[in-house]
């Protein structure tokens, strides 16, 4: 059997998913399938996957076509869909660095058995910069959110068994709307497993101006609930007081945005939400201020 899934989500890009066709032509490894889940593009993207599909290359490619709804739903369809030992998102902006599926099975086979989630690695942008920060000296093993915690930043990509990230529920929809964040799934995982740190560069990236991160006060005009949901199993799995009571003055705004009058009833920190509710307020306003003056 195939050992990994490369899954790569993708709307309206297929003026940048040449480039990450043409990473994983270049892998030294072919022991991969390619996965492409479109989220609804309307733009020369499945004329280019039928090409694709035709040319001899040394892997598969699977083209999933479904109705737009988001990233997360995109990603709740390809792990409906994946059935290799492993995973992993590349996307559809990115390329997946030389020699990273080789890197990937040759870490995977030495820990293989030892109950990791899977892998944790690094991304740098297409110039070779680091993507936030490393990983400290000899760390072998975390979670996530410990990375984070102990002062971790930056993207990382994550690599993960087929049967754990499975484990856990998928992304809710919210009706009306297209955001919930990925951490979600991986908060979960967080709690039961950790991750194996394979310090080395997988993924290369490139962060577009239509891209979530660079639209991210709209993301939280147009998609409350997605965001109060997030705020609320943040809250319920705290990694810090101080994180704890951020995510608790976002849930408030989100709720406040979405117009849910039970939201303090609904809090896994009631005491907490009500002391934030004004704070809530004060952000609900830099929300709409800002989304505004980025049109």
């Amino acid at each position: 059997m195939v050992l990994l899934t490369v899954f790569t989500p993708t709307y309206n890009r297929a003026h940048t998913l040449p480039r990450t066709y043409e990473s994983l032509r270049e892998q030294d490894c072919k022991d991969f399938i390619w996965l492409i889940v479109d989220d609804g593009s309307t733009d020369e993207t499945a004329n280019l996957v039928k090409r694709w599909q035709k040319e001899e290359k040394g892997f598969e490619i699977q083209y999933i076509y479904k109705e737009n709804g988001g990233m997360h739903t995109a990603h709740n369809t390809a792990y409906e869909n994946i059935h290799t030992e492993l995973n992993v998102c590349i996307d559809s902006d990115d390329k997946m660095a030389s020699g990273a599926v080789s890197k990937i099975k040759q870490t995977w086979e030495k820990v293989r058995g030892k109950e990791y989630a899977g892998l944790i690695a690094l991304d740098t942008d297409f110039s070779g910069n680091l993507i936030g920060k490393g990983f400290p000296s000899g760390m072998q093993e975390t979670t996530l959110s410990g990375y984070y915690a102990a002062g971790g930043s930056g993207d990382k990509k994550l690599i993960y068994r087929t049967d754990v990230i499975k484990s856990v529920p998928p992304y809710p929809v919210f009706p009306g709307e297209k955001y919930v964040g990925l951490v979600y799934k991986y908060t979960l995982v967080d709690q039961k497993y950790k991750l194996f740190v394979l310090n080395d560069v997988i993924c290369e990236v490139e962060y577009q101006a239509d891209g979530s991160t660079g639209t991210m006060w709209k993301q939280y005009l147009n998609n409350p609930c997605g965001f109060a949901f997030l705020r609320k199993v943040a809250m319920q799995y705290p990694t810090s007081k101080k994180r704890m009571i951020r995510d608790c003055i976002h849930y408030c705004s989100s709720s406040q945005i979405a117009r849910n009058k039970y939201y303090i009833q609904e809090s896994p920190r009631k005491l907490l939400t009500v002391l934030c509710t004004p704070l809530g307020w004060v952000l609900t306003a830099v929300v709409r201020k800002k989304a505004k003056e980025n049109g």
